[in-house]
């Protein structure tokens, strides 16, 4: 039987660029409302919040914060809650090997944006507290794919509180006198594409480098699961691919304009090594970081990021438990996920 081509959407460099001159208005706005209502040093307090994944409780927050959640906390026409079920049930089959793709492969994949890096590099949270944002993104993840925040309604606060620090770090960045719009707008929709494909689709790529078997319909639902998750986050639904193959050309897209050897992936990427030999909590693990994301990136974008190499630890590399990414969350969410309400 022949295989079915799927329709694939094109997605030009003159969409894209469209697309790079856009942030988030209706966040932008709530960030803009609580400056403007409290000023400046409310929105520092208001950070505090956003950046602690623990605390979803709307209470006490500024009442521009709790419209916008209020107003967004529901799900897009097209989700699908059979796809999404499916989507985190792939999840949790490879929890382990797509925890280690995160963090060796997503992460630094979106630090090959030079433009894009230029936004975490100015603000700072990644650069200077590397090991905090690595277990801010683990939180975030785990969350997003644990069924009972979806039942229970809590997921919306989780996703939207990450998109106001997205709108936040706009604002603080805006006002520092230090953006260069030549690199587009900050925090813009083409890199909010380009991340929400490093956290779908590049995963789904690592996991067949990794010889992860896996068929497709489980990696659509996943696709589309987290599709689901960048809509809420603010992400263009026409940037949201609807299958693999759009995926595909998609992510090809954005790497052909945007992907370049700069200061700012480099410094990111060695803050991520750290933070990743911190969290294994062993020396040795800073050599095995940075093979583990040679395998996943190819030489060519490792040498972009000067991640070293080790050619001991290269022979070493497999997908299992040799760097255990996010560990002591996977532990703690897994537990979570079966535990008695």
């Amino acid at each position: 039987m022949p295989s079915i081509i799927k329709p694939t959407r094109v997605f030009t460099d003159e969409l894209l660029q469209h697309y790079r001159l856009q942030g988030d208005a209706p966040a932008d706005a709530a960030i803009s409302a609580v400056v403007d209502q409290h000023g400046k040093e409310e929105l520092r307090t208001l950070m505090r919040w956003l950046a602690d994944p623990q605390n979803l409780s709307l209470g006490g927050q500024p009442e521009p914060v709790q419209q916008f959640i209020q107003s967004f906390s529901h799900l897009p026409a097209w989700a699908d809650a059979q796809k999404m079920k499916s989507g985190m049930s792939f999840f949790w089959s490879h929890a382990g090997a797509i925890a280690l793709a995160l963090g060796c492969c997503s992460l630094p994949y979106c630090y090959l944006a030079a433009d894009g890096a230029q936004v975490l590099w100015l603000t700072e949270r990644i650069k200077n507290d590397t090991f905090r944002r690595l277990q801010e993104t683990g939180e975030f993840v785990f969350g997003v794919m644990n069924e009972k925040e979806w039942a229970n309604g809590t997921i919306f606060t989780r996703i939207l509180k990450i998109r106001l620090i997205h709108a936040a770090s706009r604002w603080f960045v805006l006002h520092s006198g230090r953006w260069n719009m030549d690199w587009g707008y900050p925090v813009n929709q083409e890199d909010m594409a380009g991340t929400n494909g490093a956290f779908s689709y590049i995963v789904i790529r690592g996991l067949r480098k990794a010889n992860i078997s896996t068929n497709e319909a489980e990696e659509e639902a996943y696709l589309h699961h987290l599709n689901v998750v960048g809509y809420i986050n603010g992400v263009a639904e026409e940037l949201l691919p609807q299958n693999l193959r759009e995926a595909f050309h998609l992510d090809r897209i954005i790497a052909q304009r945007q992907f370049e050897e700069s200061e700012a992936g480099k410094g990111l990427t060695k803050a991520l090594l750290r933070a990743l030999e911190q969290q294994a909590g062993s020396p040795s693990a800073y050599n095995l970081a940075a093979a583990q994301m040679r395998f996943f990136l190819g030489d060519t974008h490792a040498d972009m990021l000067a991640i070293p190499e080790v050619p001991l630890e290269t022979r070493l590399v497999t997908l299992t438990t040799k760097l255990p990414v996010f560990s002591d969350l996977l532990s703690r969410s897994t537990s979570a996920r079966f535990a008695k309400p």
